[in-house]
């Protein structure tokens, strides 16, 4: 099985952000991000994805949109978050959101990660864990 590395992180406040995606690219590192920050892919499993630009008001939309839907408290910690998102969202209907909104921003002529907002492509990375689990 080939072992493909990952890198996954948000734009929140990172700086050179798009120059360490170029860098893991360059590299054979994959980069799945987000931006303004990883909430914005979690919310697509919810079927939406906000046009929020700073990280934190997106975390917080986050938190109330995820504690509306599961009733439970939403935690950056909680180790069991992505089984509640899938049993409570729709990964597939995220998947497709994600890239919708990913090929908005190319069409919209945005082409760096920093400049696409809101966009994701973490779902390559859960794309790429479904193949293999498939195969």
């Amino acid at each position: 099985m080939d072992r493909i590395p990952w890198i996954v992180f948000d734009r929140d406040q990172v700086k050179d952000f798009d120059e360490i995606i170029r860098l893991a690219e360059g590299n054979a590192i994959n980069a799945g991000w987000s931006n303004p920050c990883f909430e914005i892919w979690m919310f697509a499993y919810f079927g939406e994805m906000p046009a929020i630009k700073e990280s934190y008001i997106c975390c917080e939309r986050f938190a109330e949109k995820f504690e509306k839907v599961t009733r439970q408290k939403y935690s950056k910690n909680d180790r069991d978050i992505y089984r509640k998102l899938v049993q409570h969202g729709d990964e597939e209907k995220a998947i497709q959101i994600a890239k919708r909104y990913y090929k908005k921003c190319i069409e919209d002529g945005k082409m760096k990660p920093s400049e696409m907002w809101p966009a994701s492509i973490v779902q390559r990375l859960v794309e790429e864990i479904r193949r293999k689990v498939e195969s």
